[in-house]
């Protein structure tokens, strides 16, 4: 008698209190992929899992194609921290339609930024500047170098998927009529260091770029409205393709980037998967954070531990309070 009221006390215990994150847990893996922001978050990813939730966490390198695919067809990894729906948008709706895949939240709350722009110190000394009227009326402001009567306008560099778009807006907006010309700055570097020396001389510069980046970390930058709203269709059926004969004029569409998951792990683990459907950043928190790895050429590892050392105030919104505690402690302990 007294082993079966022990045993049914034991039994009532379970029922009436929750079972713990790391019961539920068990081993995670993680996509670490091969660019700064995807790895900061699959670090940071790794680290509350562990130690917030108790899980065996582990980091596997991943990109964005094979790791899709392999979600898809294998169910491996568990998690995605940062996709581009729009790079891989046909597998993630296979994904998801088969019961396969399923979307946590937003990796980054304000999406993938693409736009053309002017330093922020040239907007506040001329606020018409922010847009494509004050800047085409201002183009001897932008004088090209190698040609100092035309202006110079910075665009994507060759090869890469923005170029395309970039030079179709150019077109569209009739660029090259206005007096500029269109340079290519020969690599993503070129770029981006045309944009350092033009800040560090407090001198113009109009051009394509692109967030969150390291870049619109050091350096404020205001995007310039083209006054056309965004039209999704034309973006997509012309702006976007090497095709375009007669491109319209439309601002950048936003890009959706998200943390995937297999559909196994979103059933097993509902904590862990409520974590990641509350764990975003915005553009403006990741321009900072990717600043900071590049001054200090730090890994994931490395950035992830600065962000939970110095950015409690994001983190801990987050997480349930029992879960901030141990990672609080855990970061105490780092």
């Amino acid at each position: 008698m007294k082993s079966i009221i022990l045993i049914s006390g034991l039994l009532l215990s379970t029922a009436t209190h929750p079972v713990f994150a790391e019961e539920q847990c068990g081993k995670v893996t993680i996509a670490d992929m091969n660019w700064s922001s995807a790895s900061l978050i699959a670090n940071v990813d790794r680290f509350i899992l562990e130690k917030g939730y108790g899980c065996d966490a582990e980091l596997i390198p991943g990109d964005t194609m094979p790791t899709t695919i392999s979600m898809v067809e294998k169910s491996e990894p568990d998690i995605a921290p940062e996709i581009w729906r729009n790079n891989v948008k046909e597998l993630i709706e296979r994904g998801l339609k088969d019961n396969r895949l399923a979307i946590a939240g937003k990796s980054l709350s304000d999406g993938g930024e693409e736009g053309f722009w002017v330093p922020q110190y040239m907007v506040d000394k001329d606020p018409s500047l922010k847009t494509i009227k004050g800047v085409i009326a201002n183009v001897k402001l932008f004088k090209n170098p190698e040609n100092p009567d035309r202006g110079a306008f910075y665009g994507c560099p060759a090869g890469w998927g923005c170029q395309i778009a970039s030079e179709n807006l150019f077109r569209a907006l009739k660029l090259s009529d206005a007096g500029f010309n269109l340079i290519d700055p020969g690599s993503g570097a070129g770029l981006a260091g045309s944009i350092a020396r033009a800040y560090t001389r407090k001198k113009p510069w109009f051009g394509y770029y692109w967030a969150p980046t390291a870049i619109l970390g050091k350096y404020k930058m205001s995007k310039v409205e083209f006054g056309s709203g965004t039209n999704i269709e034309e973006y997509q059926n012309c702006i976007a393709k090497p095709d375009c004969v007669d491109p319209k004029v439309t601002m950048f569409p936003t890009a959706l980037v998200q943390t995937v998951t297999i559909k196994s792990f979103a059933e097993k683990s509902p904590l862990e998967f409520e974590y990641l459907a509350k764990r975003s950043f915005t553009n403006a928190q990741m321009n900072s954070l990717l600043a900071w790895m590049e001054d200090n050429q730090a890994d994931g590892k490395t950035a992830a531990e600065y962000f939970l050392m110095d950015h409690e105030d994001i983190w801990i919104n987050w997480l349930p309070t029992d879960v901030a505690k141990k990672v609080k402690s855990a970061v105490n302990a780092l």
